[in-house]
């Protein structure tokens, strides 16, 4: 079976007593654009999703019939969940991962990261409160910014000015 589009999303989608079928993926496999996948119950299906801005995301429908729907459904991965201390740590952290180019992701006020051994470590001896987990990774940090801006500021100038007034908290 090949999917060319999203159809919604659970959360808004009447699925009028139909079955659902779960399709599995990796976090890291939302922003692909050719998936050859199969269903718990079995369903080859080939994503094609070609059109630009067509990430995938927990509980979206990717197929309908009268029957049944085919659900997206992320996995749990081992992640490092990081609880910053105040709006300065968030901001060290986001910037010390950013300059590993390392995904980032932000669920109930703590940061999260695809486990990685030498980061893990690196966090824990910069004294941050981190914790290793199995977890899904479903709100990834958009980690793209223009390189210039009008104002003659950088991001990163205006990420420090909001953080070092309010490193005392």
């Amino acid at each position: 079976m090949i999917i060319k589009e999203k159809i919604g999303n659970l959360n808004t989608f009447d699925d009028k007593g139909r079955g659902i079928d779960r399709l599995p993926i990796e976090w890291f496999e939302t922003n692909k654009r050719i998936l050859h996948k199969t269903t718990v119950s079995g369903k080859e299906v080939i994503l094609k999703l070609l059109k630009e801005g067509q990430t995938l995301k927990q509980d979206d429908v990717v197929f309908v019939n009268e029957s049944f729907l085919i659900v997206v459904e992320i996995l749990t991965c081992d992640a490092i969940v990081i609880a910053p201390k105040s709006t300065y740590d968030m901001a060290c952290i986001c910037y010390e991962v950013g300059n590993k180019h390392l995904p980032l992701f932000y669920e109930d006020n703590h940061l999260l990261i695809p486990y990685d051994e030498p980061v893990f470590r690196m966090l824990d001896a910069a004294g941050y409160t981190i914790k290793r987990q199995d977890r899904k990774l479903l709100h990834q940090l958009k980690s793209t910014v223009s390189p210039h801006a009008h104002s003659g500021e950088s991001l990163f100038s205006k990420i420090l000015k909001l953080t070092t007034s309010s490193a005392h908290e």
